[in-house]
């Protein structure tokens, strides 16, 4: 089965810096959309940033300008590059994608999750 695999969380004080990585492994046929969703504590999970086969970014106004969303396809990997830490930043980050397993199949699957905080 695809299974998505995150790394990267850790703590970090404010105005640093984090890479995420979270890589899809199985059988895949295509990737449509991969991104980045967090939720806090108390709090509902909220769109972090997406990347889109053949459209682009987008990201949430509370990350723009700090975070930066890529891609590799040949490794169905995305990252999450989060500059500028804030401690409203911590969160459970998780990875998302909309991926085809095969022609005539889709699944959406989610992350295990990884704890980001940001000390002040």
């Amino acid at each position: 089965q695809v299974q998505l695999v995150e790394s990267g969380g850790g703590f970090v004080q404010s105005g640093g810096s984090l890479r995420l990585s979270c890589a899809a492994s199985g059988t895949i046929f295509s990737v449509n959309v991969m991104g980045w969703y967090r939720q806090a504590p108390g709090k509902e999970r909220e769109l972090v940033a997406t990347i889109t086969t053949g459209v682009g970014t987008n990201y949430a106004d509370s990350v723009k300008g700090r975070f930066t969303i890529s891609r590799d396809n040949a490794k169905n990997t995305v990252y999450l590059q989060m500059n500028s830490l804030k401690p409203e930043d911590t969160a459970v980050y998780y990875c998302n994608a909309d991926i085809a397993p095969t022609l005539r199949s889709r699944s959406l699957l989610w992350g295990q999750g990884t704890e980001v905080t940001v000390s002040s």
